[in-house]
């Protein structure tokens, strides 16, 4: 039962992955607008996932743990590219991608303390995207061509890693009462 499970989450998390990004890219060329994407947030997101993808190939880990990186930074670029056309700046999108992009997959493994540093900013990183993207939706109080079923298909996928982030709530809430314990039964002897 539980490897059915973990099988079902990783492949249909793999396969929400595949097409996360088109539902977005679908409404900006049926809008022919970027109104409501923030650019700052789509390249905090691609950075993030540059950052993940590189660590796990930097160390080795199987693809399969990672495929979805690979999809979603092309998805990502593919929007990003949208973004610029639509913005009127499509002449900038290729040297800012070479330079900010393919650069940066290379200094991330210049020094093993870099790429460390950066995976652990990972997270910090998504969350910042995601609140870039708040930030512009309440100023411009306007979705503009946002792409709902993108978000969802997004929430999806971080839904799955949910029960990880409770299980880890509680293990550190035990940990932590263990301790609180072992404090209290030591004073008291």
């Amino acid at each position: 039962m539980e490897t059915g499970l973990l099988w079902f989450c990783n492949w249909s998390t793999l396969g929400v992955c595949a097409a996360l990004k088109l539902p977005q890219i679908s409404a900006l060329l049926k809008a022919r607008s970027a109104r409501g994407i923030s650019l700052p947030s789509l390249l905090l997101e691609l950075a993030g996932f540059l950052v993940f993808l590189r660590y796990q190939h930097y160390y080795g880990y199987p693809l399969l743990t990672y495929l979805e990186y690979p999809i979603l930074i092309a998805q990502d670029i593919a929007l990003l590219l949208c973004v610029f056309h639509f913005n009127g700046n499509v002449k900038q999108a290729a040297p800012y991608i070479a330079v900010r992009f393919v650069s940066s997959w290379y200094v991330l493994t210049l020094q093993k303390w870099i790429i460390d540093t950066a995976m652990n900013l990972c997270t910090l990183i998504s969350a910042a995207s995601k609140f870039a993207q708040l930030q512009y939706l309440w100023k411009m109080k306007d979705s503009g061509a946002v792409s709902a079923l993108t978000w969802s298909l997004s929430s999806y996928t971080c839904a799955i890693l949910l029960r990880f982030v409770i299980m880890l709530a509680f293990n550190v809430w035990v940990t932590a009462t263990v301790l609180h314990y072992q404090k209290t039964t030591v004073k008291g002897e």
